[in-house]
């Protein structure tokens, strides 16, 4: 889910926020050895923090149908968590540092949420609303000033980036339903002789009776369940 995450914010800020910007979009620690390596205009996006939500925690299950009806799966619900990145830009004068930050504020206050055709994978396959806040102060027990002192640089203007996404619940798959019915095998021990017999077979609808049977059909028969030696269906009557 994290990889899906980077790779949807990747392209909302490559195809639309930073669109036409010649910049490269990153998702390293900025660390003094980074910064060192770094050789073009970059917009870097480190994931410093990722908290479950625990106010969203769901229990139960859903379950998956096929046109017909039938139970496909059966999906844990989801859980939810708050991925918090530290948004910067490097160049090498602070002025464009400024108005790279600028248009990142500018363009991603814009979305609520990301849009739907950024999604891939998983998160596009739960098809819920993956919410962004930009710019709104961490509620996290340590501060931002505390990361740079952990990476070991020096304070820098940022932006911090909060997505709240789904982790996909385990999913059991139904087992293929039963069309052979049950049956009795026994095997004598003095002869080795063997026998094998039905005990029940599944419900056939009444086409399927009538295939079996050999019986010529000559005109479809009610949906209901017949009585045995009558013709009148079982149930309320008209």
């Amino acid at each position: 889910m994290i990889d899906e995450v980077d790779a949807a914010l990747l392209a909302l800020l490559t195809e639309d926020t930073l669109a036409g910007m010649d910049l490269q979009v990153a998702f390293d620690a900025p660390t003094k050895d980074w910064t060192a390596r770094r050789t073009a205009p970059t917009v870097n996006l480190f994931l410093y923090d990722i908290q479950e939500d625990m106010s969203l925690r769901q229990q139960g299950f859903a379950l998956e149908h096929d046109p017909d009806g039938a139970v496909l799966a059966e999906h844990d619900a989801p859980r939810w968590f708050s991925l918090s990145y530290l948004v910067t830009a490097w160049t090498s004068r602070p002025q464009d540092e400024h108005r790279i930050l600028s248009v990142l504020l500018a363009g991603l206050i814009r979305h609520d949420a990301v849009p739907p055709a950024r999604l891939t994978g998983t998160l596009a396959e739960l098809a819920l609303p993956i919410s962004l806040t930009i710019a709104v102060p961490p509620m996290r027990d340590r501060g931002l000033a505390d990361i740079w002192t952990a990476l070991g640089g020096n304070l820098k203007p940022s932006l911090d980036l909060v997505v709240l996404a789904p982790l996909a619940g385990s999913t059991v798959r139904a087992a293929a339903a039963v069309t052979d019915g049950l049956r009795l095998t026994t095997r004598d021990a003095d002869t080795g002789a063997g026998e094998s017999r039905r005990l029940n077979q599944p419900e056939l609808d009444a086409q399927e009776q009538v295939r079996r049977m050999g019986v010529p059909r000559e005109r479809d028969l009610p949906g209901e369940r017949r009585r045995r030696g009558g013709s009148r269906p079982i149930g309320p009557q008209r």
